[in-house]
């Protein structure tokens, strides 16, 4: 079986891998390496852009290296995207790795609240691929991510919520064609207090965010840090026409993991390859 690109990579250019002046540096060099090794014949580099201006976080929910981005009142500050210096890395790149095809793109956070602040620091037409993702809720007037509210609300409550902002999400026109892991609220679901998630119990939300993702034209991600098997049945069922595949790679060794399993499930479901590894799946 061909792989499928990657459309969700990450390198050193996001800023919570560290940054370019970290240990996270040749992090893109080293993933385009990796691809060539295991046969990957594309990827996108899908660097977080997150503009909120009023983020709250919880101390422990920032491994170390990001700390120094979360402020005494609990608000994070991110840096800058540096879109010259990712540029410019990523024709080193193509250089270096000219069997290898390198796309650009931005993982555009709550693209929905935030499309105006994005056009004040940088050109969105400038990327091959732009995904939507859904980071945060609104809690008390500001924003916090699903794992900081799921010491403050009842766990049903932050997953429910989370997916009735997704039809906000997908409303508009806002240049992005893929909504990314539409199960990140589950990624966080508190277990050791609550047991394990049963998806089924959210079906109906589930199913509803889908329909809205689908009716907007959009594609939805096969995000394989956790593979669902019912996410490719019920978004086949509820109209969705095409798929992206995104590994979420912060480090090379994650690029690509389990993409041959996340292949056959979605075509179990009708979904097929396009003449070139970059295109979506479609139905």
């Amino acid at each position: 079986m061909s792989l499928p690109a990657d459309s969700h990579v990450h390198s050193e250019f996001s800023w919570d891998t560290g940054g370019p002046g970290s240990a996270a540096a040749g992090t893109m060099e080293a993933t385009c390496a990796r691809a060539v090794r295991i046969g990957l014949p594309a990827l996108f580099f899908t660097e977080h852009l997150d503009l909120e201006d009023a983020w709250f976080s919880d101390d422990e929910d920032f491994d170390e290296h990001e700390k120094h981005l979360l402020g005494a009142d609990g608000i994070v500050a991110v840096p800058r995207f540096d879109v010259d210096g990712y540029l410019e890395s990523v024709e080193r790149c193509r250089a270096a790795f000219p069997e290898l095809r390198i796309g650009t793109g931005l993982e555009f956070g709550q693209p929905h609240l935030r499309l105006a602040a994005a056009r004040q620091q940088l050109d969105l037409g400038l990327f091959d691929r732009i995904i939507g993702s859904l980071h945060t809720l609104e809690h008390e007037g500001r924003r916090a991510e699903p794992n900081t509210l799921f010491r403050r609300l009842p766990p049903e409550e932050v997953l429910r919520r989370y997916l009735a902002e997704v039809p906000a999400l997908v409303a508009g026109d806002e240049p992005f064609e893929v909504v990314t892991h539409l199960d990140y609220a589950l990624r966080y679901w508190p277990e050791e207090e609550h047991g394990p998630v049963d998806p089924r119990r959210f079906e109906e939300e589930i199913r509803a965010a889908m329909r809205a993702i689908a009716g907007s034209g959009r594609a939805l991600e096969m995000n394989t840090r956790r593979l669902w098997p019912w996410m490719p049945q019920w978004w086949s069922e509820e109209g969705g026409r095409a798929v992206s595949f995104g590994s979420d790679a912060h480090v090379p060794a994650a690029l690509a993991h389990g993409f041959p399993e996340a292949a056959a499930m979605v075509e179990s479901v009708g979904f097929r390859p396009g003449r070139d590894p970059r295109e979506l799946w479609r139905r």
